[in-house]
């Protein structure tokens, strides 16, 4: 190996190995090995050396004097490049761009220096449903009219555990006074007892208007509001709406008030008491709102049964199960870091 290292001085590695059927891979570890060996080896710690100050780096004084010009008053709603060049026009230099955007990210100030308005933090809504009647959603959609810049206002309320629709309208226009007396309709077709249902929506102007507002502290139902500019908070107002625009049949344009409420009529009929709806076991939201889900999911059993008796095998000797409805309905369901928190 001694030898292929000083032929390798004069004539090259590659061909010292090739005249000696030496593999290169040895030679480069024996070198390793030499310079290991060479290494002085210290049983005191070593002490690290302080980093060297570059000679062209600002002092102190300097970067404090470049920091108070950029947040002065002046200054403080300019970007560096702009009071780089403002102040060469006044023939003063005191750094480049590039060191001003440095000693104000080192301050933590590099996008915005100003005092300026912060928007409250919303809470995340986090509202549970396990019986109906107990959290409602409700929002409104624009229906196209017959021209192009018209529409129609549908104002549709839904129970989230059920997926029931328990009030719906269509009106030329959205105001605060049309969803009041939805609202107080619904509530009375439907029994509600102060302090026992949540109402949510979304940060629309009718949505957070006095009159709702007055309307629902009189009816004892606690309000509840959406993000703003999040649309998940409000779901199943968002799904029913796509459930009626993407139905065969919803046209493009409806030629009239009259007609977008007998399509409405029909729609909603039909959503409530013939649309299975997958949420909740694909079965009917009326079927689920009125307390009958159990009595057709037992139906459903005894059918799977007898199919079981007839034709085992076809279940590989498993007995079917009809699907389960669940038990609880979610707006923003808590994660389990808020539990372990």
């Amino acid at each position: 190996m001694t030898a292929a290292i000083s032929l390798a001085a004069d004539v090259g590695l590659a061909a010292a190995c090739r005249a000696l059927h030496l593999p290169r891979s040895a030679v480069y570890r024996e070198r390793q090995a030499r310079r290991i060996r060479l290494v002085p080896v210290s049983c005191e710690p070593s002490i690290p050396t302080p980093a060297r100050r570059p000679p062209l780096a600002l002092s102190s004084e300097e970067r404090q004097t470049v920091l108070d010009v950029l947040n002065s008053p002046r200054f403080a709603n300019l970007a560096p490049a702009a009071v780089h060049a403002q102040l060469l026009d006044e023939g003063r230099y005191l750094a480049s761009v590039r060191t001003m955007y440095r000693l104000l990210q080192n301050c933590d100030a590099v996008r915005e220096r100003r005092r300026q308005l912060r928007h409250p933090e919303y809470a995340k809504p986090e509202l549970l449903a396990v019986v109906p009647n107990q959290v409602w959603s409700w929002d409104i959609t624009k229906l196209k009219g017959p021209v192009r810049g018209t529409c129609f206002h549908l104002y549709v309320i839904l129970d989230i555990f059920s997926r029931y629709v328990v009030g719906w309208m269509v009106a030329e226009h959205e105001c605060a006074e049309l969803a009041e007396q939805l609202i107080a309709d619904s509530a009375a077709k439907e029994c509600i007892a102060p302090g026992t249902l949540t109402l949510h929506a979304d940060r629309g102007s009718s949505m957070r208007s006095k009159p709702v507002a007055t309307l629902l502290s009189d009816l004892g139902i606690t309000k509840s509001h959406s993000r703003p500019y999040v649309s998940d908070d409000n779901p199943y107002s968002e799904a029913q709406f796509k459930t009626l625009k993407y139905q065969p049949g919803f046209p493009a344009r409806f030629g009239s008030l009259a007609d977008a409420r007998a399509h409405c009529g029909v729609f909603f009929t039909w959503y409530n008491q013939q649309h299975r709806h997958s949420g909740i076991g694909m079965m009917t939201p009326e079927s689920v709102h009125t307390g009958r889900a159990a009595e057709v999911r037992q139906q459903r059993q005894r059918t799977l049964n007898a199919a079981f008796l007839r034709h085992p095998k076809r279940f590989k000797n498993q007995m079917p199960q009809p699907q389960r409805m669940p038990t609880a309905a979610w707006i923003n369901p808590p994660t389990m870091e808020k539990y372990a928190a």
